[in-house]
């Protein structure tokens, strides 16, 4: 009892904060000489496509036949060739008996397709899972060599880390894509994967071997005294109880990339951000279309950061 009456207006003070907080977004939105355009957002999720189906000769139609929502229409060339096409019913646009010329539309074949928003945040999350299954290797083996005795390693290592995180993602995709893709004949694609693999595994390096220096260095005496070698040891004993450390990190560095991939769109990669400025473009509903973007990366991000907080907890109950 006394906890509830100690927290209770606390939450009145957030849910005043969030009111006003809304009250002037509402006020300043109120003030923009702008003409709102929401009913044109739906069609870019789904949209029905009609296909045109022509006729390939001259000739005449025979028969139409309805089989529910569709119609079979038979189409006799002048020399009796006989061509069905099916349609939908209430997309036809002849009669039985009509003489028709070669490339007159018979009717529409209808058909539900994903609109660009979806095929981009589809790309977006393909481009962000292969480039960080990429930078998870790329980021151990890094982090591995950080920490290694062998001075080679160590200093490649260390150069990569610090030329990657010094430098602007934007620039080494600029440099993958122009560059290294001009000379080693890469498509878009391999370019963007790489330059976020590369950013991300940098960072991913650093927490790896933040993570390995955590475990107390008897655990290691420990494994080789009982005949392990090196890499029994950092496979077996480090490395399971290292990675229970770095998951929130490594996690927010991967919720990270789905974002920072919206930059791959700058050499024309047709992801959830290029689908917005596409569509833009032919609608002008600037607010609308940045806001509905922005919304599908908040709904991805939230959905993984809930998924990470469960592992956690299971994590945590199995220690």
């Amino acid at each position: 009892m006394k906890a509830t009456t100690k927290t209770w207006p606390w939450k009145l003070l957030l849910v005043v904060i969030l009111l006003v907080f809304a009250a002037g977004i509402w006020g300043a939105v109120q003030k923009i000489d702008y003409h709102w355009r929401w009913n044109r957002i739906p069609q870019y999720f789904l949209y029905l496509d009609e296909e045109a189906q022509k006729i390939p000769f001259d000739g005449t139609v025979e028969s139409i036949r309805k089989v529910g929502d569709d119609a079979e229409v038979t189409l006799l060339s002048d020399n009796s060739q006989r061509l069905v096409q099916t349609v939908a019913a209430d997309s036809i646009n002849v009669d039985e008996g009509d003489l028709l010329f070669e490339g007159d539309t018979v009717g529409f074949v209808k058909e539900w397709r994903i609109g660009p928003l979806v095929y981009g945040l589809w790309t977006t999350l393909w481009i962000s899972a292969v480039s960080s299954v990429f930078a998870l290797i790329l980021g151990l083996l890094t982090g591995l060599a950080r920490i290694s005795n062998n001075l080679t390693l160590r200093g490649i290592a260390i150069t990569y880390v610090e030329c990657i995180r010094g430098t602007p993602l934007l620039v080494q995709i600029f440099i993958a894509y122009f560059f290294l893709g001009t000379v080693f004949d890469l498509s878009r694609n391999v370019c963007g994967i790489g330059a976020l693999a590369l950013f991300a595994g940098a960072y991913v390096a650093e927490i790896v071997r933040a993570g390995i220096q955590a475990i107390p260095k008897g655990q290691t005496e420990a494994a080789r005294s009982l005949g392990m070698n090196v890499f029994q040891t950092m496979a077996d004993v480090i490395l399971p109880q290292a990675f229970k450390k770095i998951m929130p990190p490594l996690a927010g560095q991967f919720i990270s990339l789905i974002k920072d991939s919206s930059l791959v769109s700058v050499i024309a990669i047709t992801d959830l951000t290029k689908s917005g400025r596409e569509i833009i473009t032919s609608t002008f509903a600037t607010f609308e279309v940045w806001l509905v973007v922005a919304v599908m990366y908040l709904l991805v991000t939230s959905v993984l950061s809930q998924v990470v907080f469960y592992m956690e907890r299971r994590f945590a109950v199995s220690d």
